[in-house]
């Protein structure tokens, strides 16, 4: 022992477990008029969604979700989708993003595997989830998404609508630290080509390490404009989810990957950033002339990445978990 290990123990005063969900809360602190996140006409500022957030994790504690406790969602990039990311750890509890393009033999699996307790999921995707419930073990609160901007086929299968559980919260409810940040913040699978899924589990810290880095990798500066091209159910976004929030950016929700729609909403919305596999690149590049728009503001500025997620996590197969190393891409 020396004089450094006397009288300078970690305390709350001096430490905290890092975790992503202090982004949120700072953002709605220092920037809570800025616009936070657009989806068709719906602008909500930051100030609203660190509110809704709150509302969210209120009502999943109240209905009994703790520590340790699996909250699936199978949506499309959305809203309540972003809201997730936030509002299900804040109550300790774990966040798995279905994969939307699996079938219903492999979501089953996956709820079964992740033991989960509620489930949130678009009227986009009932057919897939019905039959999955009915395959699957566990047996879940359903909650329904009806997102005003999809109009397609699809039922309600739930107990509830998400905006009437998000109303039942309360939007200053004092929300939970992890206790360790080694603890975990999301359970993604894998889509099971060769053999069962296999589960990933990220801890806060991983997930606050990533977020962070994001920012440098992609030279990020304050207010950034951000379109979620990249489907937020694969590895959380890349963890962008809660990168956005670490310089107040605005999230710009699109609910399918389609030329005209991505072109609109960069021309329109000024979008300075955002991620995909080299096909939407294509998809962008490929557009037919009458469904391109100029964009003048994206000299150089959009990032596109590999189709990977890169970040801490622990790999979680049946019993077992295994620490895995941080990559960068």
């Amino acid at each position: 022992m020396n004089a450094y290990d006397i009288d300078l123990d970690r305390n709350p005063a001096n430490f905290q477990p890092l975790t992503p969900l202090a982004f949120l809360e700072r953002a709605a602190a220092v920037y809570p008029a800025h616009t936070a996140v657009i989806h068709g006409p719906l602008r909500r500022n930051y100030a609203e969604l660190y509110a809704r957030t709150r509302r969210l994790a209120s009502a999943l504690v109240r209905h009994g979700i703790k520590r340790g406790d699996t909250v699936s969602v199978m949506l499309a990039n959305t809203p309540a989708m972003l809201e997730a990311h936030y509002g299900v750890p804040m109550t300790q509890g774990v966040l798995n993003t279905l994969n939307t393009r699996l079938d219903a033999a492999i979501i089953a699996f996956s709820l079964d595997h992740a033991e989960t307790k509620v489930l949130i999921a678009d009227r986009e995707f009932s057919k897939t989830v019905k039959e999955a419930l009915s395959l699957a073990k566990v047996k879940p609160l359903v909650i329904d998404y009806d997102d005003p901007e999809y109009s397609g086929a699809g039922e309600r299968l739930g107990e509830i609508e998400y905006e009437a559980f998000v109303a039942r919260g309360d939007p200053d409810c004092a929300w939970a630290m992890p206790d360790d940040e080694w603890d975990a913040i999301s359970l993604n699978y894998t889509s099971g080509t060769t053999g069962d899924p296999k589960g990933v589990v990220y801890h806060h810290r991983g997930a606050y390490l990533l977020a962070t880095g994001n920012i440098v990798t992609c030279t990020m500066g304050k207010h950034p404009v951000y379109l979620w091209t990249l489907p937020m159910f694969h590895c959380n976004g890349w963890c962008f989810p809660w990168s956005i929030s670490v310089v107040a950016g605005t999230h710009v929700c699109l609910r399918a990957v389609r030329a005209p729609a991505m072109y609109d909403a960069i021309a329109n919305h000024k979008v300075t950033h955002l991620c995909g596999a080299p096909v939407v690149m294509a998809t962008l590049l490929n557009a037919p002339e009458n469904e391109k728009k100029p964009l003048p503001q994206c000299g150089g500025i959009l990032h596109r990445r590999g189709a990977a997620a890169r970040g801490r996590a622990r790999r979680h197969e049946g019993s077992r978990l295994q620490r895995q190393p941080t990559f960068t891409g």
